[in-house]
């Protein structure tokens, strides 16, 4: 039987779901005493120009095959923890697009399917990252990277973006052998910083893994820029805001 998707999460992070406030801007005051930032990839990276391409492919099915394929890769990334059946984020996001464009029947031929694989190689950034993120280095804060991509998809869109140098260490789940929210996953920030978790912030994308960041015990900064309501899993962002320019001013820099 299919679980549907909140209660997949919640069954993972092992809580009970309650109604929360509905989120602010800022939610928080400035925290200061952070010394490291774990991102997600999609507060870094912007996703949009993949699922353009796969409405430029498929004009009368695009925005019905986008909404199946992202429900459908994290469904997929949930499913295969829960089950101990891992499988890398590159060869889930693969399959959830096949199986996407089966339940469409559209005819997904070998090049349209390398051209939208292809595109996730090929993320740029938000307009205000590249100058947040050295703002944040020139304060002495570390940043890494903790994300369901492949450590290779990250690499790839790392040098695509000009970014080289700035994140260290890379971590994708795959080291964990689990996607977020598992907290396995979580934990691989705290083993490569070695630091208290009060002074590393995660910056999630999803509200999902801003829930699951803080069940874990990160403080945990939202970056809502899709302006998303706040998911009911029972945990809450320490803060939130549209851009890691509001990032900047949670941590003081």
């Amino acid at each position: 039987m299919d679980l549907e998707r909140r209660d997949l999460i919640k069954n993972t992070l092992g809580v009970a779901g309650f109604s929360l406030a509905a989120a602010s801007h800022l939610m928080a005051a400035p925290r200061p005493g952070i010394r490291a930032v774990l991102f997600d990839a999609f507060p870094i990276f912007d996703p949009r120009p993949v699922f353009a391409l796969a409405k430029e492919a498929f004009p009368a099915e695009g925005d019905t095959l986008v909404d199946l394929w992202r429900t459908k890769q994290f469904e997929y990334t949930w499913l295969r923890t829960v089950a101990g059946r891992y499988r890398n984020f590159w060869d889930v996001t693969r399959d959830a697009l096949r199986y996407s464009a089966r339940a469409r029947k559209l005819d997904l031929s070998p090049a349209d399917e390398d051209r939208l694989m292809g595109a996730y190689l090929n993320l740029k950034p938000w307009p205000e990252v590249p100058a947040a993120l050295h703002k944040l280095k020139d304060a002495g804060i570390r940043l890494a990277f903790l994300s369901n991509f492949t450590r290779e998809m990250l690499q790839a869109n790392i040098r695509n973006s000009g970014l080289e140098g700035l994140f260290n260490p890379i971590l994708s789940t795959d080291q964990a052998g689990a996607f977020k929210p598992e907290p396995h996953a979580y934990r691989l920030g705290l083993d490569a910083f070695g630091l208290p978790r009060e002074e590393v912030l995660f910056a999630a994308f999803a509200a999902w893994d801003a829930a699951g960041a803080k069940s874990f015990g990160y403080p945990t900064f939202w970056v809502n820029r899709l302006n998303q309501p706040v998911e009911e899993l029972g945990y809450a962002a320490d803060a939130t805001g549209a851009s890691l320019t509001d990032l900047l001013v949670y941590v003081k820099v």
